[in-house]
């Protein structure tokens, strides 16, 4: 009889949610609570929303959050989960930059950096963008992140890209 697989090691993630389509605050707010649900993760802290212009896309004003969770899931079995929530609620990739619904990036795992087809840790876009860095700093003000630098540094390298924090 082959053993038992150990389970893995828990590690903080951290995941990026946008949305400009429909009710903004309760996508992203189903989403929180639909992460929060994952199997073997537990939602460790939520930033505020926040509002930004898109970025290299078409279409009205983001609502983005960052939520950490500590997590067993694997990289690739937690961004697997993340785009299925994406589907529950209607995400669709007409093109890229495409205006949506939900759209959920997989920032950091843990330490992990990985750069395959199908994912790259961190994020590679992470660190050039103030909607996504605000709300990280929120959360997690002491972050270093892999191959980057501090979260205070990569902030105030964007702070000229318009992002406003508002109350959830």
């Amino acid at each position: 009889m082959a053993a038992p697989i150990p389970a893995a090691a828990p590690n903080d993630a951290f995941i990026g949610l946008g949305s400009n389509l429909g009710d903004r605050a309760a996508e992203i707010d189903r989403a929180c609570a639909e992460i929060a649900a994952l199997p073997a993760t537990t939602l460790v802290a939520r930033s505020a929303h926040y509002a930004s212009a898109p970025l290299d896309a078409p279409g009205g004003e983001y609502l983005n959050a960052v939520v950490q969770v500590r997590t067993s899931l694997a990289p690739l079995d937690l961004l697997h989960e993340l785009q299925a929530i994406e589907a529950r609620h209607g995400r669709l990739r007409p093109f890229a930059g495409a205006p949506r619904t939900l759209d959920l990036d997989l920032l950091l795992h843990g330490d992990l950096v990985l750069a395959s087809d199908e994912l790259s840790l961190p994020h590679p876009r992470l660190h050039e963008r103030a909607f996504v860095l605000a709300p990280l700093a929120e959360i997690a003000p002491h972050l270093v992140v892999p191959g980057r630098g501090p979260i205070t540094a990569l902030r105030a390298a964007v702070a000229a890209q318009r992002v406003g924090k508002l109350s959830r």
